[in-house]
């Protein structure tokens, strides 16, 4: 089986998702145009040389709707013979367009392929496109669907995490957020974007507060507790589900749940081949790809199953694993997968992660996996696990082994 390596990785900084934001003024196609443009500008693609783009990008609708990812292309500078997918597995829609693309070298099916995805979150709100897993009443009842937020305070809930365990967990990624840009850490990847007479919009994630504490948060008010209370009564359906929990301890505020951003990322990916018709070097090789189902109510829980399914069906184990990046939706999502599988955290989200700088929500995937390959190249290690929670109950995972 022919072996898929990740030759490159960029992202934009990503953006406040609001109208003051830097980026609000830009659509999700001309910044997905920029970055594929960047790709091929620092690879010699010379506008050819890929097969496809796959694109993920979670609310297809309005601007984004379509098949952004042809778009994107026509917008690029790529040729218009390569064409372009759009995909949604919702929060994982970045991870499982690199995830395909390598699966497709593997195959055969082409020797190289661009993957990531995009989110304008300020421009196009979440939500907006009316997914029925949520809004027909004939499917949410059935599945006891709930809110994320209430989700993630139920994990909480189950596995015993504290209203202070959340918030110290914040905390520290904002403080990682803050060490890795001031140690510049993210500079190989950063793509600064700029407006259409060549200035610069932002070139640093604009949502970071470094200066957080314990303080500060704990004046916050948890976001999901009226919602979970009073009509339509969402702690009340989630208890159906779990009769053992007496209530639903609401923890999460927006000081410890992922910030809402703008943004894009992609990663080149390609065969053996590949890299030497085009003089370029590998920098890491995709071991393996994962994803999983998982209960729908609960819904952030997938990175533990996933990650279980994913080293069995490669046979490693947990201490195989170098690195981890655990995408930051909310707090409990986290301290649940370290605490279930014994994880240090200083193995985990060594940077920060979304909740200090943010989740657009079908760039985040991609975003996350090339800063695990930076990271590991940064500090000479040499595997790393990248997994997501997915809305509806799911989960992906990617491991990946630096060349």
């Amino acid at each position: 089986m022919t072996e898929a390596y990740i030759y490159d990785a960029v992202r934009s900084p990503r953006g406040k998702g609001r109208k003051d934001g830097a980026l609000h003024e830009v659509t999700a196609v001309r910044l997905s145009a920029d970055i594929l443009n960047a790709v091929n500008a620092r690879n010699g693609l010379d506008g050819r040389g890929v097969e496809d783009v796959i694109w993920g990008n979670v609310t297809q609708v309005g601007e984004q709707g379509g098949c952004l990812a042809r778009t994107a292309v026509l917008a690029s500078d790529l040729d218009e013979a390569v064409p372009g997918l759009s995909i949604n597995r919702f929060c994982a829609s970045g991870l499982e367009a690199v995830n395909l693309a390598a699966n497709q070298v593997r195959g055969g099916a082409g020797q190289a392929y661009i993957a990531g995805g995009v989110e304008m979150m300020g421009r196009v709100p979440m939500g907006s496109d009316g997914a029925a897993v949520a809004v027909d009443p004939s499917v949410a009842m059935a599945q006891y669907f709930v809110p994320q937020g209430i989700s993630a305070d139920i994990i909480a809930t189950e596995y015993g995490f504290s209203r202070d365990d959340a918030d110290a967990f914040a905390v520290r990624s904002q403080a990682r957020a803050a060490e890795a840009w001031e140690d510049e850490r993210f500079a190989k990847s950063i793509v600064e974007i700029k407006d259409i007479n060549g200035l610069p919009i932002l070139s640093k994630d604009e949502y970071m507060r470094p200066g957080t504490d314990m303080q500060a948060l704990g004046a916050l008010k948890a976001s999901f507790k009226d919602m979970g209370e009073t009509m339509p009564g969402f702690d009340q359906l989630a208890l159906m589900k779990y009769p053992h929990l007496e209530r639903i301890n609401h923890i999460h505020h927006a000081g410890n749940s992922s910030g809402i951003v703008d943004g894009a990322a992609a990663l080149l990916i390609g065969s053996k081949e590949f890299g030497e018709a085009h003089g370029l070097t590998p920098r890491a090789r995709i071991r393996a790809s994962a994803k999983i189902g998982t209960d729908p109510t609960i819904m952030l829980t997938g990175p533990v199953p996933v990650t279980e399914k994913i080293l069995a069906e490669t046979g490693m184990s947990i201490g195989d694993i170098d690195l981890f990046e655990v995408n930051e939706a909310f707090s409990a999502v986290v301290l649940r997968f370290m605490q279930a599988f014994d994880v240090d955290a200083d193995k985990v989200n060594v940077n920060g992660g979304a909740i200090a700088m943010g989740h657009p929500l079908g760039a985040t995937g991609a975003m996350i996996l090339g800063t695990l390959l930076d990271e590991l190249e940064r500090t000479g290690k040499g595997t790393g696990l990248a997994t997501l929670c997915v809305a509806s109950g799911m989960g992906a995972a990617t491991i990946i082994e630096r060349v």
